[in-house]
């Protein structure tokens, strides 16, 4: 069992102090902690790095020389690891991030912490619209970079794009609904419920033309762009609703419980990912935040 960066800071940490305890202290742990670092590295390494006496520990000729190898090791480590953090503390720049209002709810936020953290000097401009505005202004040079629903984006020879994310359609419904009681069921099995129909993005179209390849449909019954509308509505039995899983939390804004099933037959699905201009190089904080957005969402 080779030995580990911990052992080694324990090691030279009981070697500076010249005793367990005042290693521990140090370090801010239990003294057994450092006593089973230094035995396991002993073990490990086949030799006696300590004398142990009554008054502390004193180190022997080959702890001595085994010293030094350690401290070699730790300050490597902490070089290599500084020199990755000034990287991140000097990078700078703008980055413009046009993002569509679904996306800004649910993806936007866990990409733009990560980017955060990474690069914190960049200085950052979002701006929220429809896709198509936001695919007009990535043409133009306005924006570098889009989140958005990738299945919407038209013009693939001025756009490139990248899917991170693919979402299937779900069918939502209150507590108690009959058709909870199902694990999987038939789209004609909707016909005469009251749909609630979110007006977000491609989430309208998409809907219309599910609803209409029914021979008979839900009634539509109250339409809505806010997510939370839906979700309220739907929870006090109001209606029911399809909306991609992207989107579903178990409880509206009132605590009532909304409850998810699969619907059998050819749903279509929400895809969100990237888009920027085809022909140009990225700058890089674009680069740098397409590819904090790739390693965010590996399963892409």
């Amino acid at each position: 069992m080779a030995f580990t960066l911990r052992q080694l800071q324990f090691f030279v940490a009981a070697a500076e102090q010249g005793s367990v305890s005042g290693a521990a202290r140090m370090l801010s742990i239990s003294q057994s902690s450092v006593t089973e670092a230094i035995r396991a590295l002993e073990d490990d390494l086949g030799v006696t790095l300590f004398e142990r006496q009554a008054r502390g520990l004193e180190i022997t000729h080959k702890g001595s020389a085994f010293l030094r190898h350690a401290r070699q090791i730790l300050s490597d480590v902490a070089g290599a690891r500084q020199a990755f953090r000034d990287e991140a503390e000097q990078a700078t720049g703008r980055l413009s991030l046009g993002v569509t209002s679904l996306v800004a709810g649910y993806v936007l936020s866990d990409l733009l912490a990560r980017f955060r953290r990474a690069y914190p000097q960049v200085e950052l401009n979002v701006i929220e619209d429809s896709g198509e505005y936001l695919q007009h202004l990535l043409i133009g040079g306005e924006l570098d970079v889009a989140v958005l629903l990738t299945s919407s984006v038209k013009d693939r020879l001025a756009l490139h794009v990248e899917t991170l994310l693919v979402s299937p359609y779900r069918l939502w419904l209150p507590l108690g609904h009959p058709l909870a009681q199902q694990e999987a069921i038939e789209l004609e099995e909707l016909a005469g419920e009251q749909l609630i129909q979110l007006m977000v993005d491609e989430i309208e179209e998409s809907t219309r033309e599910l609803m209409g390849a029914m021979a008979s449909r839900p009634e539509i019954s109250f339409r809505t762009r806010s997510v939370e509308a839906v979700r309220s509505l739907v929870a006090t039995g109001a209606g029911i609703a399809i909306l991609p899983g992207l989107v579903y939390r178990p409880w509206s804004l009132e605590g009532d419980r909304i409850e998810i099933r699969d619907v059998s037959g050819d749903l279509p699905n929400v895809q969100v990912g990237l888009a920027w201009r085809r022909g140009a190089p990225l700058s890089p904080p674009a680069l740098n935040f397409v590819r904090s957005a790739q390693s965010a969402i590996p399963n892409h």
